[in-house]
C-alpha cells in the first residue's frame, strides 16, 4: 500500500498519523510538490484534482485524506478507530467535516499564508480560526477526546491545522485543553511527528 506523500502537508500527516497509531504499513512515497510531480503523470491519471494525499491499495485508488482516514479504519483499523454503529460513526464523521471545512480554512489556510506564501485572505483565516478553535475548546473542557471518549480518526483529522495554527499566526495561548488534547495525542502510543507537531 502506498502513500503519495508531502513532509510538510497537514492532510498527509492525518494519514500517516491514523496509520502509524493503529499499526497499518504504509509505503511512504515522497513527491516533488515545488517541482508539480503531482500535476503530470502518472500522479494526475491517480488524482485528476492535482492533490496530495493518494493512496493506493491494489486497485482501491483513493483522494482526500478524510476520505482515506475512512477507508484505513473500516478495512485495516477495524471500530477502534470507525466504528460500525451509525450514531457513532455520525459523531466521528461530524469532525472529519470539521477538519475539512472550518480547521482546514481557518487555522489551516493561515498557515499556507504565512509559511508557504498563499495569497489568501488571512484576515479571514484568522476570523474563521477564531469561531472554531472556541468551539474545539468547549468540546475538549468536558472530553478528552473529540468523538466517544477515545481517540478516533476525529482526532487523526482535526490535530494537523490546530496543532500546527501557531505556524500561521494563530496562538494556541487562551485554549489550555486544546495543548491538553494535544499533548495526550502525542503520548499515544505508536505516535509518529511531523516537523511543527
Amino acid at each position: 500500500m502506498k502513500l503519495y506523500d508531502l513532509t510538510l502537508s497537514g492532510n498527509c500527516y492525518k494519514v500517516r498519523l491514523l496509520a502509524a497509531l493503529a499499526g497499518i504499513p504504509l509505503e511512504i512515497v515522497p513527491v516533488d510538490f515545488l517541482g508539480g510531480e503531482h500535476k503530470r503523470p502518472p500522479l494526475i491519471e491517480l488524482n485528476p484534482w492535482g492533490e496530495l494525499p493518494i493512496l493506493v491499495d491494489g486497485e482501491v485508488v483513493l483522494r482526500d485524506s478524510q476520505a482515506i482516514l475512512v477507508y484505513l479504519a473500516r478495512r485495516y483499523a477495524g471500530e477502534a478507530w470507525l466504528p460500525g454503529d451509525p450514531a457513532a460513526m455520525a459523531e466521528v464523521v461530524q469532525w472529519l467535516s470539521t477538519a475539512a471545512n472550518e480547521v482546514q480554512n481557518g487555522p489551516g489556510a493561515a498557515r499556507l499564508v504565512d509559511k508557504f506564501g498563499y495569497a489568501l485572505d488571512k484576515a479571514d483565516t484568522l476570523r474563521r480560526a477564531a469561531r472554531i478553535l472556541p468551539l474545539i475548546e468547549a468540546r475538549l473542557a468536558d472530553h478528552d477526546w473529540l468523538a466517544l471518549d477515545r481517540p478516533t480518526i476525529a482526532d487523526c483529522a482535526v490535530l494537523p491545522y490546530v496543532a500546527l495554527a501557531p505556524e500561521g499566526g494563530v496562538s494556541l495561548g487562551d485554549v489550555p485543553h486544546i495543548r491538553a488534547w494535544i499533548a495526550r495525542v502525542k503520548a499515544l502510543p505508536g505516535f509518529a511527528p511531523m516537523p511543527g507537531v
